[in-house]
């Protein structure tokens, strides 16, 4: 009966250890390049009447340069708010150990995007953006999930609350961004 307790505690831990897999959306190791980037994940969804609004990460490695893409997905009958990113915008990530990492926007001037979907009749505005990691912060967000991720605007800095386990409505798929660092970086190293 003991041996069995123990292979069972073993079989379990070993499950919930299991390493995520690493897809890519877009990998190119040709001409002395070596550049991937791994698929879109979700971080944060709110949907609330007509509307709904998401968070969507992906890491990438640019020959040895680790970045953090951003996409900001709204829609609505109505047209969403805008939101633009500039040279000063910053994404703030806090840890469960109580530390914030700051990465920085690493592309120029932005605003979300206007597109019409004509089959849903709704108003979609994507904002997307790159973000650079400071220097030590990879290690931190290796070790430590994150509670909350702020990001500052142009003229705006909002707060999204970050889940531990988030069973999309709109995608019908669980997602668990609370570890998204600490499950994906492998990818991009």
């Amino acid at each position: 009966m003991k041996r069995i307790y123990i292979l069972l505690i073993l079989a379990i831990s070993t499950l919930t250890n299991a390493q995520t897999n690493c897809d890519y959306s877009f990998e190119n190791k040709e001409n002395g390049n070596d550049i991937k980037t791994t698929k879109d994940y979700m971080m944060y969804e709110k949907v609330f009447g007509g509307s709904s609004q998401f968070i969507f990460f992906s890491l990438t490695n640019d020959n040895g340069t680790p970045l953090l893409n951003f996409q900001l997905l709204a829609k609505s009958k109505e047209f969403p708010q805008l939101y633009c990113l500039s040279e000063a915008s910053k994404i703030y990530l806090q840890l469960t150990n109580g530390k914030v990492i700051t990465l920085i926007n690493a592309l120029d001037d932005q605003c979300g995007k206007l597109v019409y979907d004509d089959i849903n009749k709704n108003n979609i505005r994507i904002l997307s953006s790159s973000f650079l990691f400071t220097k030590g912060s990879l290690e931190e967000i290796e070790k430590s999930p994150i509670t909350f991720i702020r990001v500052k605007y142009t003229t705006d800095t909002v707060d999204y609350p970050i889940r531990s386990e988030l069973n999309s409505e709109t995608m019908k798929k669980q997602y668990f961004p609370e570890r998204y660092f600490i499950d994906y970086l492998k990818c991009i190293k």
